[in-house]
C-alpha cells in the first residue's frame, strides 16, 4: 500500500494514499482498534448537511469566500450521494465527544476539495470547521441523524402498519370470538375489536414518538466549545439552523440555551424512551399473533399467518411464526439500547457529555431496527393474517365465560356454580344451567347470545 505524509499538532502521520482523510483520522484509526462498530452512516450524512450549511452561513456573514464555500458544498454533496464511502472508517468507541469523527469529516472535505480545486484552498480546522467546535457539531449531527431516522423511516413504517390494521378490522368486523385475559377464557369480543387494540398501540406509539422528536429539532450549533459561542459570529447559530432546516425539510431551530445543549442529552434519552415503548407494544402484538396462530392442530389456531419458509430441519412440514420471533428479538435489543442510552445520558462532567458516540449509535440502531422490523412484519405477516372462522366459533361456543351474561338474572354466585359444574363434569354451559334449575332452555337461549355481549 502506498502512503502520503499528513501532519497535525502532534507531528507527521502516514496516511493511505488513496484515502481522503488526514492525520487526526489516522491517529484515531490506530488508537481505537475496538470492535466492528463504525460511526453510523446517518451521522456522516448529517455532518455533510451540517458542514454545507455552516459554509453557506459563513459565506453569508462574510467570513468565507464564494469559491471555498462552493468547494465545501460540492464535497458535501458527494458525501450525500454516496460517492465517498470508505473514507469514514472510525470506530464508535473513540473519544466521547465525537471530536475525531468531526475531524474525519473536516479532513475528507478539505483534502477532496483541494483535489477538485487543484490547489490548497481548504484547511480542516480553519475553513471547514469555521465558526464550529466538535462540542457543538457532534450533538447537532446527533439530533439531525436521529430526527431523520424517525421522520424519514420510522413514522412512515408505522403509518403503513396502522393502515394494514384498519383494513384487517374492516375485513373481520363480523367475526365474534372468545376473549382471553390471564391466558384464560374471558367474555366474547369481535375480532376487529382485538385488531383495533393493536392499531391503538401503534397509533399511540406514533403520537409519542412524533411528540418526543420535537426535542430533537433544537440544535447545539453555535455553542462552540463550552456553550458561550466563542469564535462563532453573532447570528451564526440562527442562520445555520435555518439552512439545515431548508436542506433537510425538518423544522430545525437553534437551541436557545447552548449550555444545556452541550452538557445534556435528555432530548435523545426522552425520544428513545418513546422508541422503547414502541418496542414493548410490538413485542405484545407479535406475541398475540403467534399465540393466536399456534398449532396448527394442537394450539389456539384461530388465525392463519403467511407461511414464508420451512420451520424445521428435522420435522417435515413444520412452519414457524418467524416474523413474530424477529420482532420480539428486535424489541429486546431496543430495550437494551434504551438502558445504555439512559446510563450514558446521565454521564459527562461540567460543560460536556462525553458519551455521545454510544448514545447516537444505539439510538440509530434502535430506529433502524424498529423501522425495518415493522416494514417486514407488516408486509410478510400482518397483512396476510386470515381468520379461521370455524376455530373461532368452536372456541366461542365451548367457553364457560359466556355465563357472565347471566349475572344480572341468576346472580354471580349461581352463575359461578353453573360454570364450575360445567367445567368439573364436562358439560356444556346450557346443560349445567338446566341441571341446576336456574333457567329454562328458552330463557337460556334468549340470554346467552354472544353477539349481544360485544
Amino acid at each position: 500500500m502506498e502512503y502520503r505524509t499528513e501532519h497535525d499538532a502532534l507531528g507527521e502521520v502516514q496516511v493511505p494514499a488513496d484515502r481522503w482523510w488526514g492525520a487526526q483520522t489516522q491517529r484515531s484509526l490506530e488508537n481505537f482498534p475496538i470492535g466492528n462498530d463504525r460511526m453510523p452512516d446517518g451521522i456522516i450524512r448529517a455532518f455533510a448537511v451540517l458542514k454545507k450549511a455552516a459554509a453557506l452561513t459563513n459565506e453569508e456573514l462574510g467570513l468565507l469566500d464564494e469559491r471555498r464555500c462552493g468547494l465545501i458544498a460540492q464535497v458535501c454533496d458527494e458525501i450525500l450521494a454516496g460517492k465517498l464511502e470508505g473514507h469514514f472508517p472510525l470506530s464508535v468507541w473513540q473519544t466521547g465527544s465525537g471530536t475525531q469523527t468531526n475531524m474525519n469529516v473536516n479532513e475528507v472535505i478539505a483534502n477532496r476539495g483541494n483535489a477538485l480545486a487543484g490547489e490548497k484552498l481548504l484547511h480542516p480546522n480553519d475553513t471547514v470547521n469555521m465558526s464550529q467546535s466538535s462540542n457543538d457539531t457532534f450533538p447537532t449531527a446527533m439530533h439531525m441523524a436521529a430526527a431523520e431516522a424517525v421522520v424519514g423511516r420510522l413514522l412512515p413504517a408505522l403509518d403503513e402498519a396502522i393502515a394494514v390494521c384498519r383494513r384487517l378490522e374492516e375485513k373481520n368486523r363480523d367475526i365474534i370470538k372468545i376473549g382471553r385475559t390471564h391466558l384464560q377464557d374471558a367474555t366474547p369480543i369481535r375480532f376487529s375489536q382485538e385488531i383495533s387494540g393493536w392499531r391503538g398501540m401503534l397509533e399511540t406509539s406514533r403520537r409519542q414518538i412524533a411528540a418526543s422528536a420535537a426535542g430533537l429539532y433544537s440544535l447545539a450549533l453555535g455553542g462552540t466549545a463550552v456553550g458561550t459561542g466563542i469564535n462563532a459570529p453573532d447570528g451564526f447559530d440562527r442562520l445555520a439552523a435555518a439552512r439545515i432546516a431548508a436542506l433537510t425539510g425538518i423544522p430545525f431551530v437553534t437551541e436557545e440555551n447552548k449550555f444545556h445543549a452541550l452538557t445534556a442529552k435528555d432530548a435523545l434519552s426522552f425520544s428513545h424512551g418513546a422508541l422503547r415503548t414502541l418496542a414493548a407494544n410490538m413485542m405484545k402484538i407479535a406475541n398475540d399473533v403467534r399465540w393466536l396462530a399456534s398449532g396448527p392442530r394442537c394450539g389456539i389456531g384461530e388465525i392463519r399467518i403467511p407461511e414464508n419458509e420451512p420451520g424445521s430441519s428435522i420435522m417435515p412440514g413444520k412452519v414457524n411464526p418467524t416474523q413474530c420471533e424477529s420482532v420480539t428479538m428486535v424489541a429486546v435489543q431496543v430495550m437494551g439500547n434504551d438502558t445504555a442510552i439512559a446510563m450514558a445520558a446521565s454521564q459527562g462532567n461540567f460543560q460536556l457529555n462525553v458519551f455521545m458516540p454510544v448514545i447516537i449509535s444505539n439510538y440509530l440502531h434502535s430506529a433502524r431496527l424498529l423501522a425495518d422490523s415493522l416494514t417486514s412484519f407488516t408486509g410478510r405477516c400482518l397483512a396476510g393474517i386470515t381468520a379461521d372462522r370455524d376455530a373461532m366459533d368452536r372456541h366461542l361456543r365451548q367457553s364457560l365465560m359466556l355465563v357472565t351474561c347471566l349475572n344480572g338474572t341468576v346472580g354471580y354466585e349461581n352463575a359461578a356454580r353453573a360454570a364450575r359444574l360445567a367445567y368439573e363434569e364436562g358439560l356444556t354451559l346450557e346443560e349445567a344451567v338446566l341441571r341446576l334449575g336456574l333457567l329454562t332452555k328458552e330463557r337460556f337461549e334468549e340470554l346467552v347470545m354472544p353477539e349481544k355481549m360485544v
